[in-house]
């Protein structure tokens, strides 16, 4: 290895480290003193329970871990969003699973817990996954009801799912093992069965003080919706469990008796380990992300025995496009190659940077993908589309639209990982979070915009220095590099993949040497659901 690369493992294992003391911090939830109260109750904390529910030596999957990162600092914020979300089995089998952490403001629904429930639905929805609801919140966060409650994609959009899924007979189970209060008490009751830990678990429209103001009524929380009054009264809950374990070995003994899902069909066999060592991830992309590197370098540490067919390999080299399998799965990458190379004119071009060529070549790529029912993973690290005028003239817009329209139209699962850069409608084209993977994860090196810090600071620089001269105001050389200094510094924040992962444009960021499992994980889920839609591009230009 040259010294280069030792640079460059070098920068990645410091991110990776600082990655890691972040998640240390986001995992203490609401401090040491609220784990130690939630523990005199008798309760497990939310990843306790999920450490106990899922089983044993399989691979879990949290997603939405940075969910609120560095957000609310008025309310003190809120680690994980307040809740923790994941894909793993239960009685081997692959759900989804959501967990309420009430040592986070008693579990009390933020904006980004909101979102964050929703993405977990919409996981369990697209893939037909079994989902478990872990209950144990105090409701909406009332200094930010109006964020939270009334809009569509809001709190309600949660029961609306809730009866969307039970339609498609997506199962879902509910374990009461706290608070469930006013609105959230649809949510378990909404599931297919739902379960309730005494002395812990209550639910109800209102609690006793609301109970007491409203009506006059005085009564006790137990007695108005605790583990007996549901199980034996008013019937509304189906299982009475003592504590925690047990709540949480009955909904594995409920699992393990479910019916076998339906197949997509992907194709699969066994799996082998990269030829090439994956460890030398870390040392093939620049620290600063600005040298070129050689795309295939990526892929083949990726890829099973790191075979790798190149589909049109002479042909819009700033885009590779191949056939390979990751965990065995059959699986169609398209991935921008960041080195520097020659067209077949002779022409250099711009690594990272699409083409027309490319566009063209990656349309016809994913229409392939699509009949041959191969899931799609897309690696990131684009700068955007060619510009200028020769581009112009030469019809990328019209190229862009035919990957985009193919991209955007593909029914087989897509998959992104954001390696590099994501800036521009380059985040569409290769499949950005409004382009619907099922997953999309970042790499700590990623960085998500509408363009380059550099080129963004000068352009909002010039924007800001017309506007003073339009007032007839003058500004200093020593001003303006002072103000270029701050706009870099405000909008390089902005880039970060913890602002995009606090915000879930990304599902999670990554150790690179996770992006196999990651990925073999997501298409196993999307394997559970059958593919009913055609793949048809509609009117697309040629």
């Amino acid at each position: 290895m040259n010294i280069e690369f030792n640079k460059n493992e070098d920068a990645m294992k410091l991110l990776l480290a600082e990655m890691n003391l972040r998640i240390d911090k986001i995992m203490q939830g609401g401090g040491k003193k609220k784990i130690e109260k939630h523990h005199e109750k008798g309760k497990l904390t939310a990843r306790e329970r999920i450490e106990k529910l899922i089983d044993p030596g399989k691979p879990f999957f949290e997603f939405g871990t940075f969910a609120g990162y560095e957000m609310y600092p008025e309310y003190g914020g809120c680690p994980a969003g307040g809740v923790v979300t994941g894909i793993g089995y239960v009685s081997g089998r692959l759900c989804v699973i959501v967990a309420n952490d009430a040592t986070v403001k008693a579990g009390a629904w933020f904006p980004i817990t909101g979102k964050k429930n929703l993405r977990a639905q919409e996981i369990a929805i697209e893939n037909k996954l079994p989902i478990i609801y872990l209950v144990d919140s105090a409701g909406v966060f009332l200094p930010m009801q109006d964020e939270i409650f009334p809009d569509k994609e809001h709190f309600g959009r949660i029961f609306r799912n809730n009866s969307i899924m039970s339609s498609m007979g997506i199962l879902q189970i509910a374990a009461i093992m706290g608070s469930c209060v006013a609105g959230g008490a649809y949510l378990p009751i909404l599931s297919d069965e739902a379960l309730i830990v005494e002395k812990t678990g209550s639910v109800f429209l209102a609690g006793s003080y609301l109970v007491k103001s409203a009506i006059g009524e005085d009564i006790d929380n137990e007695t108005l919706g605790g583990a007996t009054t549901h199980s034996e009264i008013s019937g509304v809950t189906d299982y009475k469990m003592p504590d925690d374990q047990t709540c949480l070995n009955t909904i594995r003994s409920i699992m393990d008796k479910s019916g076998s899902p339906e197949s997509a069909g992907f194709d699969r066999i066994d799996a082998q380990d990269p030829a090439k060592d994956p460890a030398e991830l870390y040392g093939i992309l620049a620290e600063n992300n600005a040298k070129p590197y050689d795309s295939v370098d990526i892929i083949e540490r990726l890829v099973d025995g790191s075979e790798f067919v190149q589909y049109k390999k002479g042909y819009g080299k700033t885009i590779i496009c191949g056939y390979g399998r990751i965990d065995g799965w059959a699986v169609g990458i398209v991935a921008n190659q960041r080195k520097i190379i020659k067209n077949t004119k002779g022409e250099m071009q711009i690594g990272g940077v699409i083409y027309s060529d490319a566009a063209d070549k990656t349309a016809r790529f994913v229409m392939n993908c699509n009949q041959k029912k191969i899931p799609l993973v897309f690696l990131q690290d684009v700068t955007g589309f060619m510009v200028g005028s020769r581009s112009e003239h030469g019809g990328i817009i019209k190229d862009g639209a035919k990957m985009v329209n193919a991209v955007s139209n593909s029914v087989v699962p897509k998959f992104t990982v954001v390696i590099g850069n994501s800036y521009g409608a380059g985040n569409y084209a290769m499949c950005g979070k409004a382009y619907d993977p099922r997953l999309i994860v970042a790499w700590p090196t990623a960085k998500i915009a509408v363009m380059g810090g550099s080129q963004a600071a000068k352009t909002l620089l010039q924007i800001q220095v017309a506007a003073l001269k339009a007032k007839g105001e003058t500004i200093e050389p020593e001003k303006e590099k002072e103000l270029l200094d701050e706009i870099t510094r405000r909008y390089d924040s902005q880039t970060t993949p913890y602002y995009a992962a606090a915000r879930l444009w990304v599902d999670e960021i990554i150790d690179p040497l996770q992006t196999r499992q990651i990925i073999s994980t997501g298409i196993e889920a999307a394997n559970h659901s059958t593919i009913t839609r055609k793949f048809n591009v509609g009117v697309i230009q040629t």
